[in-house]
């Protein structure tokens, strides 16, 4: 008898545990998922937020969730990330969404588009602007989520073999340029061409193209654009403010505990923070020892900028015309831009021109 009951209660205690078990894996699963980047590993500011982003969910979940990164070309190649994430190649992806605009001109706007947004606008936008409910709207049939997961800050107009003086001198011009802005210049002359990071140096070196744009000093001085290209364009009028984001499998982020969920927006936050900051910090030398070392630093002509703009306009106007869902997001962005300005025209910008000016005296 007494072993008869023994073997009782130890099921019962057993069938307890096994009740109870459940609740427990719940919360805290051991998931093991694979991120592909769109970039290069020798980029350590923009592959590196994905380093950022990886690191802070293991952290914060002890190691049951961990997401392994892949540099591009290592699972998929940079410009496949999107599709490796629909299909559910790998869980999720970190990249640029404007590489997509292939597919559809709306995924420009969780990057940037021509004359948009500054970096700080474009986060604010995305957070609380209501700008990531409609662009998650616009993601929902490609079976992805999206969270932005860095900021590059404003770029460089980028590299050209020859001085830009006049409108005329884009006329033909082969250039590596994402997203939106290819669309813009073409009514300028300029044949965008959409090359991966990897292969922008020796297109430039041949001659496969006469000018590339990528990021800004600090990375372009990585790859080395200083010694096949000496003139070096500011702004990067199409990236004002240019985000990156986290794409996730639908399906795999439905399937997640609402922790797992809280914990893969905040360390998104975090990569979109760090990035940002390592820019800003890691830009102003390396701008210094290009221009030391010969580097010609000139501004986009004032007649360039302004036939840009109106190209800019005029291909809105066209695309907003046919296609509802750009349309939305433009509409969106626009507005908030403009109140955005109204406000950094009184204090921001007036201290940061003052500032400028007064640099050398401070």
């Amino acid at each position: 008898m007494k072993r008869r009951e023994f073997i009782r209660a130890a099921g019962l205690g057993a069938a307890g545990a096994v009740i109870a078990a459940p609740a427990i894996a719940q919360s805290s699963p051991e998931l093991k998922w694979r991120l592909t980047s769109s970039f290069p590993k020798s980029l350590d500011t923009i592959y590196g937020a994905a380093e950022v982003f990886s690191k802070a969910v293991a952290e914060a979940t002890d190691n049951k969730f961990q997401i392994q990164v892949f540099a591009a070309g290592e699972i998929v190649p940079g410009l496949q990330a999107l599709d490796a994430v629909s299909n559910g190649t790998v869980e999720m992806c970190h990249t640029a969404t404007y590489y997509y605009v292939g597919k559809d001109p709306t995924f420009a706007f969780g990057t940037a588009v021509p004359f948009g947004l500054n970096s700080r606008m474009q986060t604010s936008w995305l957070q609380v602007g209501g700008a990531a409910e409609l662009f998650n709207e616009f993601l929902k049939p490609h079976n992805v989520i999206g969270f932005v997961a860095g900021n590059t800050g404003c770029q460089m107009g980028g590299w050209f073999r020859k001085e830009i003086k006049e409108v005329a001198d884009l006329s033909g011009l082969k250039m590596r340029i994402g997203g939106f802005a290819g669309r813009v210049l073409t009514k300028l002359g300029v044949v965008p061409q959409q090359v991966a990071a990897g292969d922008i140096y020796p297109s430039l070196e041949k001659g496969t193209i006469d000018a590339a744009e990528w990021v800004g000093p600090y990375d372009d001085e990585k790859l080395g654009f200083q010694k096949v290209a000496k003139h070096y364009y500011y702004p990067g009028f199409w990236e004002g403010g240019p985000s990156l984001h986290n794409l996730v499998n639908l399906a795999k982020w439905e399937q997640l505990p609402p922790a797992y969920k809280s914990i893969i927006r905040t360390a998104s936050s975090l990569a979109n923070e760090t990035m940002q900051a390592r820019y800003d910090a890691y830009n102003p030398p390396a701008l210094k020892r290009l221009v030391a070392g010969g580097t010609q630093l000139r501004a986009f002509p004032a007649v360039v900028m302004d036939a840009s703009l109106k190209a800019a306009n005029e291909v809105y106007a066209e695309t907003a015309a046919s296609d509802p869902g750009f349309k939305k997001l433009y509409d969106s962005m626009v507005a908030f831009r403009g109140d955005q300005y109204t406000w950094w025209q009184v204090a921001e910008y007036s201290f940061d021109s003052f500032m400028i000016r007064s640099r050398t005296r401070a």
